[in-house]
């Protein structure tokens, strides 16, 4: 069985990024079984299907705006999917996932599984900010929901011993989430 765990959205507007924050701190955490990928899709869109039509079992990480409190996880699976991720285009690699889902489909290589870990954004206007608050303190609970997931679908993943250092994460040169998002100056 072969299992993508991918994360999507765009580190450069705030809460935007936190599929791949997510994806990238998962990776940290976890050691994965053969058979299991870890991609951080960013803002790739059609770029991404090859990637998901390899793909049995897809797992996604992506800021969704649902209507819910900030920071709020829901988990949406199978023919779901498709509509959460164009329900309210909040940017250009949504329409992006929706395609690369309907041309794997056109290419008869749908995963038979799909399972979307979305978190409700709070801002997606600081060109350049970190994640706020609540969507950061999400990445955990979206982790341990992952990692329950992949355990159903019997490709359980391992707790590293030692978390991985940034550098040896999915995003080098200072892009991995400690070095990006750095203290800012004040904007005074």
């Amino acid at each position: 069985m072969t299992v993508l765990v991918l994360g999507i959205g765009n580190i450069l507007w705030a809460d935007e990024g936190f599929g791949v924050r997510a994806v990238e701190a998962f990776h940290r955490l976890y050691a994965m079984a053969d058979g299991v990928d870890l991609l951080d899709g960013g803002t790739q869109g059609l770029y991404l299907v090859n990637q998901v039509a390899e793909a049995e079992r897809l797992l996604v990480f992506d800021a969704i705006d649902y209507g819910l409190p900030p920071g709020r996880l829901k988990v949406v699976t199978g023919d779901e999917v498709p509509k959460f991720t164009g329900a309210k285009k909040m940017s250009l690699h949504q329409t992006g996932f929706q395609e690369v889902l309907s041309a794997a489909d056109l290419m008869d290589r749908y995963p038979q599984d799909i399972v979307l870990i979305g978190c409700q954004p709070l801002d997606l206007e600081d060109w350049g900010g970190p994640l706020t608050a609540p969507v950061a303190a999400s990445i955990g609970p979206a982790i341990a929901l992952a990692a329950d997931i992949l355990a159903g679908w019997g490709v359980a993943p391992v707790l590293r011993t030692a978390p991985l250092p940034p550098e040896s994460g999915l995003l080098g040169n200072d892009i991995d989430r400690a070095a990006y998002e750095r203290p800012r100056a004040d904007a005074s």
